[in-house]
């Protein structure tokens, strides 16, 4: 199960990152991802509103993803923090199909 998390560092990461540059976010990250049975696929640096953070991770259920966001939250290292589930294209066709079929158990407003 891949999600996407966005965020962007809180003054106080930024300052210690900036403090020390041989400070690795990717190992600190992959190391917590890894020990919820997930893997880093892919980390980027992000500058857009404010330096940041877009990571993509695989991990065996939505728990672990909401727990590592909520570990980096709680840390005090980013704020503004998204997490968003990504859903392959095969996935994809099966909400296509379990939409055809419920389709018709739905009103819209109005009608």
């Amino acid at each position: 199960m891949q999600f996407c998390f966005t965020a962007h560092y809180t003054p106080q990461a930024l300052t210690a990152i900036i403090d020390d540059p041989t400070i690795n976010r990717y190992e600190a990250t992959k190391k917590v991802v890894e020990a919820g049975g997930g893997q880093l696929i892919s980390m980027y640096s992000t500058i857009g509103d404010g330096p940041g953070v877009l990571i993509i991770i695989d991990v065996p259920n939505p728990e672990v993803a909401y727990a590592i966001t909520a570990i980096a939250f709680a840390a005090g290292t980013v704020h503004t923090p998204k997490l968003t589930r990504l859903i392959t294209q095969e996935e994809v066709g099966k909400v296509r199909q379990k939409a055809r079929e419920l389709r018709g158990a739905y009103k819209a407003p109005g009608k």
